[in-house]
């Protein structure tokens, strides 16, 4: 599968072994999840982990990542599934344009843009250009390809200290499926000389931790200051690093002992963090983190 997407043609043994997994494994787990019947698979809105995309292409099961906005009548970009590249949102659309601003700002045109805000013209005008081009807020880049990989919300690129934009939605993902301990991690570093991360247990996996560690006190609340869990999340922080840049990686972390809602005062209902009501709440935490 990895060789596929590198462009690459698998060798005859290895094809042949996938053949085998594929009826003996993979094709009756298909039928047994129903997802034998499934024409189209897609995926939106958060960037997925590019794992995951692996491991059910690995199963026989090809997830279309897409890219799109609510300020479109329907979806910009999708991956063809005959022709899926990993870590992108797949190509435009017929009759879709994109264009990259020198800023990395993803611009959008064609029939699918709105026609604008209901009742306000300054911020629509703010929005679209007069040649028709929406201003998406996201920051991208458009391979060889076509295909277009969505680095993260322009409001919320991380610059450090020294001046390195980096992406913390990006270095987030990479902490999230380093370890099946950390359902929610927040990255802060814009301004500062490096990146800390605040990270909240996954609840069904804290529970399955402690039980197996026979350890005492609620799953969210007494774990997160065990030494058993700082070191298994410690752990996935340090494999997280391994596949970031030095600049990404994070150098200190905290655990918090409560729970994220999807709706409450750090995710938003559709599960995004929300970054500026964290950094107020935890100001302290943070803070702790920057001292020597």
């Amino acid at each position: 599968m990895r060789t596929e997407q590198a462009g690459e043609t698998a060798d005859e043994e290895l094809a042949a072994e996938w053949a085998r997994a594929d009826e003996l494994v993979f094709a009756p787990l298909r039928a047994r999840l129903g997802l034998d019947e499934v024409e189209h698979f897609v995926v939106g809105a958060a960037p997925t982990p590019p794992e995951v995309l692996e491991f059910f292409l690995g199963l026989g099961i090809p997830i279309c990542e897409l890219w799109g906005m609510s300020e479109l009548s329907c979806v910009a970009t999708i991956n063809p599934a005959d022709r899926i590249k990993i870590g992108t949102v797949g190509p435009p659309l017929p009759g879709v344009e994109l264009r990259i601003a020198d800023d990395g700002e993803v611009f959008v045109r064609g029939d699918v843009v709105m026609a604008g805000y209901r009742n306000q013209p300054e911020r629509t005008a703010a929005t679209i250009d007069a040649d028709g081009w929406l201003a998406t807020g996201d920051v991208g880049e458009i391979d060889e390809d076509g295909y277009l990989r969505i680095v993260d919300r322009k409001k919320e690129l991380i610059i450090n200290a020294a001046g390195k934009n980096m992406s913390p939605a990006n270095i987030e993902s990479a902490l999230k499926s380093a370890s099946p301990l950390i359902g929610h991690a927040c990255v802060i570093g814009d301004g500062r000389p490096y990146n800390v991360a605040l990270i909240v247990l996954d609840p069904d996996a804290a529970s399955a931790f402690a039980r197996e560690r026979e350890l005492d006190g609620d799953a969210l609340g007494g774990l997160a200051a065990t030494e058993a869990a700082i070191e298994a999340v410690a752990e996935g922080v340090a494999r997280a690093n391994e596949r970031l840049s030095r600049v990404e990686q994070i150098k200190r972390f905290r655990i918090l002992d409560g729970e994220w809602e999807p709706g409450g005062d750090e995710l938003t209902p559709t599960m995004k963090l929300r970054r500026r009501p964290i950094a107020e709440k935890y100001a302290d935490e943070i803070e702790a983190l920057y001292r020597d």
